[in-house]
């Protein structure tokens, strides 16, 4: 499976060992920056180019990390296509991709322990998305997004 990942200055190092984590199980990862800590950057660029892979069909997911991943989480929202969710437990991690059908995972590094967000990522990579009724609420958000009222 295809990954685009980025990561803002906060999240470079937890970046690093998640592409590390994916590419051990024989994921594919396109590295989108940023790979400095003490660079400062801004991190909606970083997100919109994720997206961008993910909505392109380049990647499958996307994967942002920041430092408490709620502005990378706000941030990938405004892109059309995207359903991003801001994780910071498997249990949330369960629900966004099995009943959000969500393809972006953000995870805020300075919330959440390494090997937490390695869980976090396996439950990720463990769910499909269950359809159903859940289809007709991604569905709504999706019409929500072309501005229509529902």
């Amino acid at each position: 499976m295809r990954f685009a990942i980025a990561a803002d200055h906060n999240g470079v190092s937890l970046k690093t060992r998640l592409t590390a984590w994916l590419t051990d199980r024989g994921h594919e990862v396109d590295d989108r920056g940023s790979h400095s800590e003490t660079e400062v950057v801004d991190y909606p660029p970083l997100c919109a180019d994720v997206c961008e892979q993910v909505t392109g069909g380049h990647a499958r997911f996307g994967l942002v990390v920041g430092g408490s991943g709620s502005g990378e989480a706000i941030a990938c929202n405004k892109i059309r296509g995207i359903r991003a969710a801001l994780c910071d437990s498997v249990f949330l991690a369960e629900i966004a991709r099995g009943n959000n059908d969500a393809n972006v995972l953000v995870i805020g590094a300075k919330v959440v322990e390494p090997g937490l967000a390695e869980e976090i990522l396996d439950k990720w990579l463990g769910m499909e998305f269950r359809g159903g009724r859940h289809q007709r609420r991604v569905e709504q958000i999706m019409a929500l997004e072309r501005g229509e009222r529902i």
